[in-house]
């Protein structure tokens, strides 16, 4: 935990600094995503140029946007601290402590997605989280810190009891969720559980032996829980009002895109990110439940802050959602 808040105070203490330099409009925005099918709106967003469209129309001229994929959050919000880059999408956790962090210096813009996360493992002693010894680890994608690890610690909250909410703290490891699967599929590698993004949990089920689900984001959170949102300085978005609309607009139509035309929209995710897995079995795997939540109003992030608030991890307890959110988005009916 020291690492992780030595981290952050690097990253803020560069914060003004990145602030002035960004506090300007610009014509080429950098933006940052994780792997990943629930990040399909993004995919679509870049290859139909929609950031770019929406501008124009907005009356700017000439706007590029460079996609960046990292494999954690952690990274990500890093990046946008330091003024690497202008912009994120990553999970409520992230969003919830820089906001902060910041002093509200960091906002939400819009949610682009809400699917089911869910914990695999194929470690034929766990049925439940009861069954976690202090030797298991599970793989998330950033400890302490990444929507999965605190989901982690909500379960364990409600299991354990109140004072046992870091309770698996300690079995959490830090592995991409690529990497995490590779992890998964060697029956020697340590990790024999990771609490899994789309498309990565069907992944394993598919491949590894014996994997199984134990738990899933909606039986912890109570349904929808936004898991991909883009978030940016509120400098930036002071400074570039027409990007936050443009973002606002694409993010829109790549949610309708999808929806019409799913089987086009997972042809341009495998396009975009490599991705070898069979067009028929993302289709399939989009049907299931929970997996169509491409919606632009936060989902359920208030109970993820009243849980980080809880635990001491945030110090101030928002009044509402809108309280991390850029105006853009106040008119959405989020949670």
């Amino acid at each position: 935990m020291r690492r992780l808040g030595a981290g952050i105070a690097a990253a803020f203490g560069l914060f003004a600094l990145a602030n002035t330099a960004s506090a300007q409009q610009k014509s080429e925005i950098s933006i940052t995503r994780q792997p990943g099918i629930l990040y399909l709106p993004t995919h679509i967003i870049e290859k139909q140029h929609l950031i770019e469209k929406h501008a124009t129309r907005l009356g700017l001229q000439n706007v590029t946007t460079k996609w960046i994929t990292f494999s954690g959050g952690g990274a990500q919000t890093d990046a946008l601290l330091s003024g690497g880059v202008d912009m994120v999408n990553t999970g409520v956790g992230n969003l919830l402590l820089l906001w902060e962090r910041t002093k509200g210096g960091v906002k939400g813009i819009v949610a682009t997605s809400a699917q089911p996360l869910a914990l695999v493992t194929h470690d034929p002693k766990i049925k439940s989280l009861n069954d976690f010894g202090p030797g298991d680890k599970i793989a998330v994608p950033t400890v302490k810190v990444s929507t999965q690890a605190i989901l982690l610690q909500m379960a364990s909250r409600k299991l354990f009891g109140e004072d046992q909410w870091s309770k698996l703290d300690a079995n959490t490891v830090q592995l991409g969720h690529p990497d995490a699967v590779v992890a998964m599929t060697n029956s020697e590698h340590e990790v024999k559980s990771h609490f899994a993004a789309p498309p990565f949990q069907y992944i394993e089920l598919k491949k590894v032996p014996g994997a199984r689900v134990i738990l899933q984001s909606p039986d912890i959170i109570g349904g929808p829980l936004t898991q991909g949102q883009f978030f940016a300085t509120t400098k930036f978005a002071e400074a570039n009002p027409k990007i936050i609309e443009a973002v606002r607009a694409a993010s829109k139509e790549a949610q309708d895109f999808i929806r019409s035309d799913t089987k086009t929209a997972v042809d341009i995710y495998k396009e975009i990110t490599g991705d070898k897995t069979s067009a028929e079995d993302l289709l399939e795997w989009l049907k299931q439940p929970g997996m169509m939540e491409w919606n632009l109003e936060p989902q359920g992030t208030m109970k993820f802050a009243e849980h980080l608030y809880k635990v001491g991890t945030l110090k101030t307890m928002p009044k509402a959602w809108t309280d991390y959110y850029l105006p853009i988005a106040h008119d959405l009916k989020g949670s």
